[in-house]
């Protein structure tokens, strides 16, 4: 699905942005065609440094948790914690992100965030760390983070243009996976050498470098779009909107389904490491690497179709749920681990094609407050997920914990593009060609009407 009811080129719609004098613009089929924009490849480039230190910190905070408890239930209310705020207040962030200029609103949000890690740091350094603090650090980086999400995923449009939208958000989850190949290691080097503290005090550093790359921009660059003025009932518009659109709803609630039980790697692979392995930080952080190989894997070659289509996604849902439960009754440790690369590929590509799906699909006048649903029920699902995840998983052994996780992922999957067939009067289609959807032999009303 590459247009939408979004599209600047819709009946009616007036353009708002207004195109940077900075030449043509790149090539649509390179993978890296987004880098040829200076202001992006800055972003990138701050955004590398702190997706790092994240993964460091994430990894940390894991195992700090682990460490002090025992027990992958106390994981689960981490990032239960951590995602709470954006299930409470994630549209608000979404209408802020509307009304806000949103490279000063993220100056604002990346110093925040970096607070937090060096408060964690210092505690932990300092040997004065409780699990209470953790709680406390995940629930207020979870609050910035409700704010900061939507702005920083808008921003990118500001950034490219609308041509370029897709290419930099696939590029944006490979940068995120590389950072991913390299936080969980040096984090389980650090843990077993050092202790936790300097994972959290780096991250907590590493956010100079967004904030570094945002005051560099050449603001007259960007692809400016109208902040909306304040309104009531902006809240229920943007839900409206959402509602009385196919195209965004249900990847939307796929999504959700994913994210809340699909996606709990924290609780399972702590589990797996210390419960059926026996192993410690640095098999925690290789788990971690692989499963971030393959999603960087899975982030580059979204970014070379340049396209999003519905098809794509349900497909990858399906083939990323039935590898979660291949996996979770894999006998050895090597088998395990090798299947955590496909996972990694197929679960970006279900986030990837998703998001861009989304965003090329919204007016941007609309656009932070869709993401801001987006995101909402993407990550703020969490706190219902795993909490749950994370007590089947103490209670029946991690095999089973995850296996659920892709049965219920797998279920939501099939429902959707039942769904989705129906709406779009579609049939699946299996050939010598591979597994699509194709237009339905029968007429509309019929297919309305079953």
């Amino acid at each position: 699905m590459s247009t939408g009811p979004g599209a600047d080129s819709a009946p009616g719609h007036t353009p708002t942005t207004t195109r940077a004098a900075a030449g043509p613009a790149p090539g649509k089929n390179s993978m890296f065609s987004s880098l040829k924009i200076r202001n992006y490849r800055l972003f990138a480039t701050g955004q590398v440094v702190s997706n790092t230190g994240t993964w460091m910190q994430r990894i940390a905070q894991d195992w700090l948790v682990l460490s002090l408890t025992g027990s992958a239930s106390a994981v689960g209310i981490t990032i239960a914690l951590q995602f709470l705020p954006m299930m409470l207040f994630g549209l608000y962030g979404g209408v802020l992100a509307d009304r806000l200029p949103k490279r000063p609103l993220l100056l604002c949000t990346q110093a925040a965030m970096g607070l937090t890690g060096l408060a964690l740091g210092v505690l932990t350094l300092a040997g004065h760390v409780n699990v209470w603090h953790v709680y406390l650090a995940a629930f207020l980086l979870g609050l910035v983070t409700v704010v900061d999400n939507p702005a920083r995923q808008t921003f990118v449009s500001e950034m490219v243009g609308k041509d370029q939208v897709a290419n930099a958000v696939s590029l944006n989850s490979a940068n995120f996976q590389s950072a991913r190949l390299v936080g969980p290691a040096i984090a389980g080097v650090l843990i077993t050498a050092v202790g936790s503290g300097w994972a959290f005090l780096l991250n907590g550093l590493s956010f100079a470098a967004p904030i570094a790359a945002l005051l560099l921009m050449r603001t007259r660059e960007l692809h400016r779009i109208e902040v909306q003025p304040r309104a009531k009932g902006q809240l229920r518009e943007g839900l409206r909107y959402v509602a009385g659109r196919p195209e965004l709803i249900w990847p939307i609630v796929l999504v959700g389904f994913i994210g809340t039980f699909g996606f709990n790697f924290p609780i399972w692979l702590s589990a797996f490491v210390s419960k059926v392995f026996h192993g410690d930080a640095g098999t925690y952080g290789l788990f971690n690497t692989l499963i971030a190989a393959g999603s960087l894997v899975g982030a580059l070659l979204a970014a070379r179709r340049g396209l999003s289509r519905l098809r794509l996604l349900v497909a990858a849902a399906v083939l990323f749920s039935v590898l979660l439960l291949v996996t979770a009754f894999a006998p050895g440790f090597w088998l395990f681990a090798a299947l955590l690369v496909p996972i990694g590929v197929f679960g970006l590509t279900v986030n990837v094609t998703a998001n861009s799906s989304v965003q090329m699909a919204t007016d941007p006048e609309m656009r932070g407050r869709v993401m801001a649903l987006f995101m909402m029920v993407f990550t703020g699902g969490t706190p219902i997920g795993a909490p749950l995840v994370g007590w089947v998983t103490d209670t029946y052994g991690a095999r089973i914990g995850m296996a659920a996780g892709g049965a219920v992922s797998l279920a939501a999957a099939l429902v959707i593009a039942v769904v989705l067939s129906r709406v779009g009067n579609l049939r699946l289609s299996v050939s010598r060609h591979g597994v699509n959807f194709v237009p339905s032999e029968r007429p509309r009303q019929l297919v309305t009407a079953a």
